[in-house]
């Protein structure tokens, strides 16, 4: 039985299908980059504040970096499984399946977000110490990730619901929430972290604890938006049948892209172990760097994030003509925006690093990195691109093994061998390369199935859709 409320929902509609392109697919980024930069910012107003701690305290914090990406990517890959799936079937005009979907994906983040919470707080140990953490650092690892594992349910779950309601055609809201989430943590970071009033001073656990009530906010948020005014979820109790097909559809993209997603912090937290071999301060200066150029690609990760709905419903609706003139529209900007931020970065690093640490061994490697990284960062824009579209056209194993070429087979062997004859400017430049080389192979691969999808459409797009119903003729991917 399904509740009077949700009768009363909005009906899910394509709204990416027609208009045109380059409109489209910035009414989409923009919400999104602002998004994007509010988790960004989020985990730079953690950087901030933990630096005023000390040295020490911000080591640590770098040391949690690869681990919290790794429980990020899976929520990620969650999302993108989601996305995909539910935006093609709002293409289709499948609203049944939309909301049946989109509620089985919840659940199944739900079921992740508790294995996680055990899993992770019986490995921390083992885990930092495979990182090259010492023992006089592992105390302060323990007090940020405990409390941040009791709460990793709110950073998988709201991943999930925020990519639905990205496929529904909307990117305003989830960049609302996230950037509420900033705020929140903004406020709460100084608080918890140093004392306010009543509350006492707990250092990187106050850190943790503000980060996890943050993303509680998300949570709400997000299940209020995608139930009561979407009406993207279902009360109807599904056959375990029905769940497993949902869970099915989800996991058949979203499990290579989280594997695919796991590679990048999987194959850092290999460099991190490297670059620990030069000091406490080389991995404090990793950390924040690392930070430092998520924030600098933030418009190409938004523009990638952008095409995932616009290529799913377009994909339903069996609009690869619109699919393939905004695959190029983006190319060439990820290339400019590549090349502007190498220019900014060059001339500002200096002015960056110093807002991090006041400490000039950090600063000095923050600055080497911020010059030799950026040179690959619009290559970068292509291969996130082009891996967002071969995961949406169903092309997961392709878009995973360009990552594990990219990472393991490029930059962490490069890391090691150019560490040993240049010193740790010889990891920046091997990221630099892997880059390029990812960039490159993921046009010349999506670039292909493009062309595959052209050749498969036997019907013309423009009579294969009927705008009215949104139902269309050609191939089911």
């Amino acid at each position: 039985m399904q509740f009077e409320f949700e009768q009363m929902a909005n009906t899910p509609k394509a709204t990416l299908t027609t208009g045109p392109v380059p409109a489209t697919i910035t009414r989409l980024a923009i919400p999104m980059i602002f998004g994007i930069l509010s988790i960004v910012a989020f985990n730079l107003v953690d950087s901030f504040f933990v630096g005023m701690i000390g040295t020490m305290e911000l080591a640590a914090f770098g040391f949690t970096f690869p681990v919290v990406m790794i429980l990020g990517s899976i929520g990620m890959g969650l999302g993108m499984g989601t996305s995909a799936v539910v935006s093609k079937l709002i293409g289709q005009n499948d609203i049944a399946k939309v909301r049946r979907t989109t509620t089985d994906s919840i659940i199944l983040a739900l079921i992740f977000g508790f294995a996680f919470v055990i899993i992770g707080l019986l490995t921390i140990d083992p885990v930092f110490r495979a990182l090259g953490a010492t023992e006089d650092i592992l105390p302060l690892i323990r007090a940020y990730m405990i409390p941040w594992y009791l709460g990793v349910i709110f950073v998988i779950v709201p991943m999930v619901g925020i990519s639905a309601i990205r496929a529904n055609g909307d990117t305003k809201t989830p960049a609302f929430i996230m950037i509420s989430m900033v705020v929140v943590n903004l406020i709460l970071d100084p608080m918890f972290i140093f004392g306010f009033g009543p509350l006492p001073a707990m250092g990187l656990t106050g850190a943790a604890v503000a980060t996890v009530i943050a993303r509680m906010l998300t949570l709400v948020m997000g299940i209020y938006v995608l139930h009561f005014r979407d009406g993207l979820l279902t009360f109807d109790i599904p056959s375990f049948q029905q769940m497993l097909e949902s869970w099915k559809n989800i996991l058949y993209i979203g499990l290579p892209a989280a594997a695919t997603n796991l590679v990048v912090p999987m194959s850092t937290a290999l460099v991190t172990n490297l670059v620990s071999t030069y000091g406490a301060e080389a991995v404090a200066a990793f950390g924040v760097a690392s930070r430092v150029d998520v924030l600098a690609v933030t418009v190409l990760i938004a523009v990638g994030s952008a095409m995932a709905p616009f290529i799913g419903q377009n994909l339903g609706a069996g609009r690869i003509d619109r699919i393939k003139e905004g695959f190029g529209l983006v190319m060439k900007f990820s290339i400019a925006w590549g090349l502007f931020m190498l220019v900014i970065l060059f001339f500002l690093g200096q002015y960056i690093a110093p807002l991090f640490s006041d400490d000039p061994s950090v600063t000095k490697i923050i600055i080497l990195y911020l010059t030799i990284t950026p040179l690959g960062y619009g290559v970068r824009g292509v291969y996130t691109i082009c891996n967002t579209a071969l995961n949406v056209i169903k092309k997961p194993f392709q878009a995973s093994s360009i990552t594990i070429v990219q990472m393991f087979v490029v930059y962490v062997p490069l890391a090691y061998l150019l560490s040993s004859q240049i010193g740790i400017k010889g990891i920046f430049w091997a990221l630099a390369v892997a880059y390029l080389a990812g960039g490159v192979a993921g046009y010349l691969m999506f670039r292909k199935n493009l062309i595959t999808l052209e050749q498969t459409a036997t019907t013309p797009p423009e009579d294969a859709i009927n705008l009215e119903s949104g139902r269309s003729d050609i191939l089911d991917l």
